[in-house]
């Protein structure tokens, strides 16, 4: 057991939409990532899409319904089924929960990023 520092954990990389794994709980894996421009609209069928805004503003698409807005401090968890796209215009840092082996891609066609653990 021990403490995890989440700006020693951003730090270590400077890629975008490349979630890294920094802790696991409950076989969920608890993952910090850097992003700025928009994501493919996709969709979960089977699990929640958790997002934790740790520093700057994202903007969360839900296909049909107007955009969100989602700042620093703010979490924002998208139902499983809802198509949806996080954007950002500036970076933003964001602490996600998904379940262990889950994609990150959901069903869009980018390839998921491989979760490197940090």
């Amino acid at each position: 057991m021990k403490s995890v520092n989440l700006d020693e954990k951003l730090g270590q990389f400077t890629s975008h939409w490349d979630p890294h794994v920094v802790a696991e709980y409950n076989n969920n894996e608890i993952m910090v990532v850097k992003f700025v421009g928009e994501y493919p609209f996709h969709k979960h069928d089977t699990t929640d899409d958790f997002f934790y805004v740790l520093e700057g503003e994202l903007k969360m698409d839900i296909e049909g319904e107007t955009a969100r807005t989602v700042r620093a401090g703010e979490l924002f968890v998208v139902p499983k089924g809802v198509v949806h796209r996080p954007r950002a215009e500036k970076e933003v840092k964001v602490l996600l929960i998904e379940p262990k082996g889950e994609p990150n891609s959901g069903d869009s066609d980018r390839e998921p990023s491989p979760k490197p653990r940090i």
